[in-house]
């Protein structure tokens, strides 16, 4: 059996400015983290010959890969000619959260199959055909930010170039000031999920043909590079000020992105303690992130009770395999 891990990511500012309807123009910058929140993937050999076990939320077996009906694993076990296998898949957090659930999938299972292949990737080089399965291959309306922050792992700004160049720039801290952001960060479940892909799909139009959008999408790629150099300084108590900006400039990208229950969780962190959050991902569903000084911790906690609290610290290993006793 060889096991794959990915972690999730969260994103702190520059989201959508890694599609491509954007970043083709200018360059795109997004900050992000990967999270102790993990997809593990597993691959062994199937015991009947000339089929194929896969398991994630549905079961499939299977004679070839046309009959797989999982996209991204149809094409990744096609791409590296995986047959007779066994596969199984559960994660720390649910699909539909915002949190790159989808290129981490994808980023483990390329980690998993290069593996049992014999072969080595970097994890640039994972994030790259990661991007080129869900992007190029399948046509899913997503950027390229998931793949990049799932599989390198850490806090990085990471900037789309017009040329498809990918620039990661890796952020590194004294560990009181990493130790501060972290504790600074609260994370809640506005309990939904939702399918990102028909808010992205509406986003990519609006990106394509309004200007408002893009000038928006260029104000938010230059907020990524500005925190990233104060973060640089030590400076992470002005986090709060970028989400609170980065929350209300995204909610211009779509009518989608909130509704009244999310703002309603937004409106109480800001009301209990908190100088500044976002809702992750796409939109419309997921996961809420907040940033509160310190001396609001107790308040905020109390007061906030009565949402779902989801307890992380940040990933800095990103994709990677962590058991291998192979035996195809």
């Amino acid at each position: 059996m060889i096991i794959s891990k990915t972690p999730f990511r969260i994103s702190f500012v520059g989201g959508g400015s890694d599609l491509s309807d954007f970043y083709r123009e200018e360059p795109g910058s997004v900050l992000c983290t990967s999270i102790d929140k993990y997809i593990y993937l597993s691959i062994h050999k199937y015991f009947h010959t000339g089929k194929q076990l896969l398991k994630y939320s549905r079961t499939e077996e299977v004679s070839s890969y046309d009959e797989i009906k999982h996209d991204i694993i149809r094409e990744v076990f096609r791409y590296f000619k995986i047959g007779n296998s066994d596969f199984n898949s559960t994660a720390d957090i649910p699909a539909g959260t915002g949190m790159g659930s989808s290129s981490a999938f994808t980023c483990g299972l390329i980690i998993l199959c290069a593996e049992l292949q014999g072969l080595r990737f970097t994890k640039a080089e994972i994030a790259r055909l990661a991007c080129y399965f869900e992007i190029e291959l399948l046509n899913e309306p997503i950027g390229k930010q998931d793949q990049y922050g799932c599989a390198m792992g850490g806090l990085n700004l990471i900037t789309f170039q017009p040329d498809e160049k990918v620039e990661i720039k890796h952020l590194s801290m004294a560990n009181d000031k990493l130790n501060c952001l972290e504790n600074n960060l609260f994370l809640y479940y506005t309990s939904t999920t939702r399918k990102a892909s028909s808010i992205l799909t509406e986003q990519k139009k609006s990106t394509a043909t309004r200007k408002d959008i893009k000038s928006n999408l260029s104000m938010m790629a230059k907020m990524a590079t500005d925190l990233y150099k104060e973060f640089l300084n030590g400076n992470v108590e002005i986090l709060g000020e970028y989400l609170h900006e980065a929350w209300k400039r995204k909610k211009e990208l779509s009518k989608n992105i909130t509704n009244p229950a999310i703002d309603s969780l937004y409106d109480s962190g800001l009301v209990n303690g908190a100088t500044g959050g976002k809702l992750l991902g796409a939109g419309g569903g997921g996961f809420m992130l907040f940033y509160v000084p310190e001396n609001n911790h107790e308040r905020f906690l109390r007061d906030m009770s009565k949402f779902r609290k989801f307890d992380f610290r940040f990933d800095y290993e990103g994709t990677s395999i962590v058991f291998n006793d192979q035996n195809f």
